[in-house]
């Protein structure tokens, strides 16, 4: 199993026709993920790579069976966007973009909760479950599936942490980048859970950052976890005051710092490493 998509997810990519949708298409393709469509208003009728270009999520949903979208549409025009895949049944929408204005994004959340639609970002690098499908940015040749389970804020970080778990023999189960933005779909939480139902995940990998709570809030959840959890922090050497990291990365009022973080999650029984190379190794010693 996996968790959120699997092979059986059907996507449709939203701006196909521009550059990036472009050539991210062409990687999950080469990866194994079901594109099935592309939507990029006026275009209906052309092919990308082969898949079919709609005018309207909802023509993508009824002729294709598309059940996940993901975007690659302008900031400005991701609120739209999101709200076009969510009216039309989309249950998984991954949001690529960075600068969507805040207000935007706490109404597409708002709109995903009362549809019951999982939202992933934005400002994400996407989610994969190696062997099975992804959806994102990600490069394909670091992946590989197995039991550890990654929640991450950080794009290029959780890549390093993965190929070191790769590399040490240790495959993943689904890999979910939760975006960098202050207001993102997924927290830490959400996938704990998700992971702690998920028998084919046997360890957790947390990949966090200064500023924000949710590595603290996610330490209470971990208490009463039975599976191991080891964790990757950055920002040890962040300089205070400075601005620096992603929006989501702000460190108020003396919460939110890496200090904090590191132990809140030793006290809830995680493992945390100093250096992102060594959370292959605190991975293999904690199953």
């Amino acid at each position: 199993m996996a968790i959120i998509i699997d092979e059986n997810t059907r996507v449709v990519v939203q701006g196909i026709t521009g550059h990036q949708g472009r050539f991210h298409t062409r990687q999950m393709l080469d990866y194994g993920t079901q594109v099935v469509a592309g939507v990029s208003p006026g275009k209906a009728g052309e092919a990308v790579h082969g898949v079919p270009v709609y005018d309207t999520v909802a023509e993508a949903v009824a002729e294709q069976g598309a059940n996940a979208s993901i975007t690659f549409v302008p900031a400005p025009f991701v609120k739209d966007a999101a709200f076009e895949a969510i009216e039309s049944g989309i249950q998984v929408l991954v949001l690529i973009p960075e600068h969507i204005p805040v207000l935007d994004a706490m109404e597409i959340m708002a709109q995903a909760r009362e549809r019951q639609v999982t939202v992933v970002g934005p400002n994400s690098f996407g989610i994969i479950s190696p062997g099975k499908s992804k959806m994102g940015i990600m490069p394909n040749s670091i992946y590989a599936p197995g039991p550890v389970g990654v929640a991450a804020r950080s794009g290029t970080l959780s890549y390093e942490v993965v190929a070191g778990l790769t590399h040490a023999g240790l495959g993943q189960s689904t890999v979910v980048g939760m975006g960098g933005d202050r207001v993102v779909g997924l927290t830490f939480i959400d996938l704990l859970k998700r992971f702690e139902e998920d028998p084919a995940t046997e360890s957790v990998v947390l990949v966090g950052e200064i500023g924000g709570t949710a590595e603290e809030e996610a330490a209470e959840y971990i208490k009463g976890m039975s599976k191991p959890v080891v964790a990757y922090l950055a920002g040890q050497s962040a300089p205070p005051g400075k601005r620096m990291g992603h929006a989501g990365a702000i460190v108020e009022r003396g919460k939110g710092t890496f200090a904090s973080k590191v132990a809140a999650l030793r006290a809830a029984g995680a493992r945390v490493a100093e250096l992102p190379w060594q959370v292959a190794e605190l991975a293999l010693l904690s199953l």
